[in-house]
């Protein structure tokens, strides 16, 4: 598997055909979108609604937004936070880590947590954080499988969402 930053044209805009790729991505995902709420429909996302939602992600010099392939196709996308909003939190976050449906169950979703562990661990980092909505049980066990451990609990800085907020440390690889 492959994780690399999203290509970006010119204009810092995402090229169509990942956009396209990116997009069915996003689509495969209902069950999220509709828990989230991030997009208006979760039965009709759509490329600029995900142009969009990246955009304001890749506004951040502090983001990365690394897509991950395996066999040439698009199977996950992660969104990195290299610092977070509040100076007191000394930790990298991962925002998103989303693997498209029909590739779940695969082993992806743990190797690109493994693959971005490891940047954050070569960057000199000694820990990761990470929030999950509160009535994601399906994402609460899945990080808590990879080690992640609850630490507190508050509510997201885009939509005041309940969220568990967990945290890994970084050993030595």
């Amino acid at each position: 598997m492959i994780l690399a930053p999203v290509p970006l044209g010119p204009d810092r805009d995402i090229p169509a055909p990942v956009l396209t790729e990116l997009t069915a991505l996003y689509a495969s995902q209902h069950e999220f979108h509709a828990l989230s709420g991030e997009f208006p429909d979760p039965d009709d996302i759509r490329p600029e609604q995900v142009a969009a939602a990246l955009a304001d992600e890749l506004a951040d010099e502090d983001v990365e937004v690394l897509l991950a392939r395996a066999e040439g196709r698009l199977v996950g996308v992660v969104v990195t936070l290299a610092r977070h909003p509040d100076p007191a939190d000394p930790d990298p976050w991962i925002g998103l880590l989303m693997v498209d449906a029909g590739a779940q169950r695969r082993g992806y979703g743990r190797r690109i947590a493994e693959g971005v562990e490891e940047r954050f661990r070569a960057a000199g980092r000694d820990a990761v954080r990470l929030a999950v909505l509160e009535d994601n049980p399906k994402g609460l066990a899945f990080w808590t499988a990879l080690g992640y451990t609850v630490i507190g609990h508050r509510p997201d800085r885009q939509l005041g969402r309940p969220c568990a907020v967990l945290r890994k440390a970084l050993g030595a690889a």
